[in-house]
Order: structure tokens, then sequence, then C-alpha cells
């Protein structure tokens, strides 16, 4: 029998001991020896709950306990998570995390450690809940050079995004919809400003390289100032606003960033809608593969703890290999990057834009005081330097091919 501890009893926490119990003998058969949650840690009592004999209150009775082998991180946050990950993994004792904050901050020092403990350090569910993409990175695409993931990595804004879309809607008003649904937080600072989405790529961008991609060095940017007319416009020409992380080798270096893109309908993260999550994956020798499900969610998210959960059972006494150093990557300044944009500025602009940016393609949505076009492609810094030159714009949005 393998015991194992869950701490947090949270949503994700409390999902992790449904599934284990709920397809008890799936997971046993497909672990090769019988689970069994053992502790529960939490600072509350959860009185009438089934499992409520399980709840201890001290980490150390978990740690000091010789026959936890397999530990459940799902509290998510830096510490104690971070503290408590690290002793576990120093007992010889693995773990399973959903937390992509503590992954994003430490992931290279608590793989090592996990290494010299000869136990795992494991993180499925940290970036897109229940789709797998990390095991498959770390296992089935190890015979190929990955140049280049794009992924829509957010539900929250994915479900935003998608209403102003369909419905015509605001920004603020969707959020208060998404909020009020249980799709936002009270604060929705992570998600609408694109900070969950840049620990995600940070991490999916570590693996890519097999070093270290530091989240604060993404370049990020949110979904608060997409309008409905942003949409009108996109319509107009065939194409959708999505939030992609995005991360790629070119010939002038390494660059990653977050920020809202026009796609056109023929792209495959088009037609990823709603609460949906899914990642574009391209390798040098297979192409393009793709990664498609529930982003987030309770048993989404506690199915991926779980399937790490059993791999860790497979592989008791062996390290399984994951290609994470510590040394840092030098990304590129994204003003050196290259795309086309979309751009509106008032009626009143549209000579001095005409004149600044040379060769455009007008976009008319029927707006008589605005002129609305798409650039040709050009680094960042170009485009910015001749934004100015006209004094600004009502917006401008990236234009992925």
């Amino acid at each position: 029998m393998i015991h194992v501890a869950v701490l947090g009893y949270g949503t994700v926490g409390s999902g992790v001991v449904e599934v284990i119990e709920t397809n008890k003998t799936d997971i046993n058969k497909k672990s090769g020896a019988e689970l069994n949650v053992k502790y529960i840690l939490d600072l509350r009592d959860f009185p009438g709950d089934p499992y409520e004999n399980k709840v201890v209150h001290d980490f150390n009775i978990i740690l000091e306990d010789p026959e936890v082998s397999i530990i459940c991180e799902t509290m998510g946050g830096n510490e104690p998570a971070y503290t408590f990950s690290k002793k576990a993994l120093m007992a010889g004792k693995s773990v399973c995390t959903s937390n992509k904050e503590l992954v994003a901050n430490h992931g290279p020092e608590l793989l090592q450690i996990a290494r010299e403990n000869n136990c795992n350090y494991l993180f499925e569910a940290s970036v897109g809940g229940g789709i797998p993409i990390i095991r498959p990175l770390n296992y089935s695409l190890t015979a190929e050079k990955i140049d280049a993931i794009t992924g829509i990595l957010n539900g929250t804004t994915n479900y935003i995004l998608t209403k102003m879309d369909k419905e015509g809607a605001d920004f603020e008003d969707v959020l208060k919809e998404a909020q009020e649904k249980g799709y936002a937080e009270r604060n929705p600072e992570a998600d609408v400003e694109g900070y969950d989405a840049c620990r995600k790529i940070a991490i999916l961008s570590s693996l890519m390289t097999g070093k270290n991609v530091k989240f604060e060095d993404i370049y990020t940017e949110g979904i608060t100032k997409i309008t409905a007319a942003d949409f009108l416009y996109a319509k107009k020409m065939n194409r959708s606003v999505k939030l992609l992380a995005m991360s790629k080798e070119t010939e002038d270096g390494f660059f990653a960033m977050v920020a809202p893109f026009m796609i056109p309908t023929e792209h495959p993260l088009y037609s990823v809608n709603d609460v949906f999550n899914a990642v574009f994956v391209h390798g040098n020798m297979l192409g393009d593969s793709m990664y498609y499900g529930r982003g987030a969610g309770k048993l989404p998210t506690a199915s991926a703890v779980v399937s790490d959960v059993v791999d860790c059972a497979r592989h008791q006494g062996k390290t399984i290999m994951c290609f994470w150093d510590a040394e840092n990557v030098s990304l590129m300044d994204v003003a050196d990057t290259k795309r086309r944009f979309f751009v509106r500025v008032s009626a009143d602009k549209k000579e001095a834009a005409i004149a600044a940016f040379a060769s455009i393609a007008e976009v008319n949505a029927g707006f008589a005081d605005e002129f609305a076009f798409v650039t040709d492609v050009m680094s960042e810094k170009e485009f910015n330097d001749k934004i100015a030159s006209i004094g600004g714009a009502i917006n401008r949005i990236r234009v992925e091919a």
C-alpha cells in the first residue's frame, strides 16, 4: 500500500481526494499498488466531511510518518507551500503540485532536491489544469526540438473575450458576469492583467529550453484595454481577439510574451472558446500539435494531480527525468520582436498615420470618427516610435499570422 497526504483541503485538494476515491479501482490498477489517502493537512476542521478523521493541522505529523511516500501540494501561493515541499523532498517523499506560482518561482531548485533524494517533483496540474502538456513535453516529444509554444492558458480571460466576441458586450459587464458565475475572482488582477498566463508560459518555456525562464522577464499585457469595438473590427478581418501566451526561438533569439492578439479563423486557437484552454506546440520534425481541454476547475485540475501521483507510485525510489536547469535564459527585448499591428486612431490623424506608416491596409467597421488599419511587419520599437510621432492611438492589438 502506498500512503498519500494532501496539503490543503480547498477546491483542488478536495478534488484530489474525490478523484482517488471515486476512481480507486482504475487508479490502483494503473499504479501497480493500492493508494490510500492517509492525511489531509488544513488549518480548518471539517465536521461531517466523510474524510474528517484524516484531517491534521501539523505538517510534521506527515513529514515524520515513514509510511507517507507521496504528497499532493494543493495549497497555492509561495509559503508555506515552498517550505513544506522542500522538507518533504529532502525526506525522500515525492511531491505532486498544482501550484503554478511555486513551480515558476522555485522549479529548478525543487527538481534538483528531488533528484538528490531519489524522489519526484511533478507539476502536470500547474499549467492547463486537466490538459496533459507537461508530460508530453517531458516524454512524448523528446525526439523533437521544440521551437515554439503558443497557448490560451487562462480560462477567465478566454471566457471574457469569448462573450465580448459573441455578444458584443463590454469588458466591465462581462467581467462582472464572470465573477457572479465564479469564473473570475473578486480581485481578478492576476487573470485579466495576464500574470497567471505569464507564470504558465514561463514554466512551459523552461521545459522547452531546458533552462530557467523567469516569469519576471516576460513581457506581459492583459485584456483590460480590449473593447467591443475592437471585436467589430476583428470580425471585418475574419479574426478574433485572444490572450496568447507564447515563446519562440527565432533567428534573432528567444522571446516570450503574453498579450492580446488578433488571430485568423484558420488558426487552430481561433475555436478555443469560453473557459477552455489549449496549447499549440511546434517541433522541428513533428510540426504542429495541439493539446486542448478544461484549463481549470476542481476535478480537471485534481485529475492532473492524481495522474502525477500514479506516476510517482510507478517510480518509487526512482527520479523521473525533467530537463529544467537553474541557468537563466536571456530573453530578447520585446522591442526587437517583429509583427504586424492593428491600429485605431482618431479620424483627424488619418493623413498623419498614412504618412508615418507608408504601407497600410485600411479596415472599415463603420466608425466615422476613427481610422483603423493594419501595418506591415515591423519591430515593436519601430511601431512605438511611429505611433508616438502621430500622438498616440485609441488602441492597438498585435496581429498573429
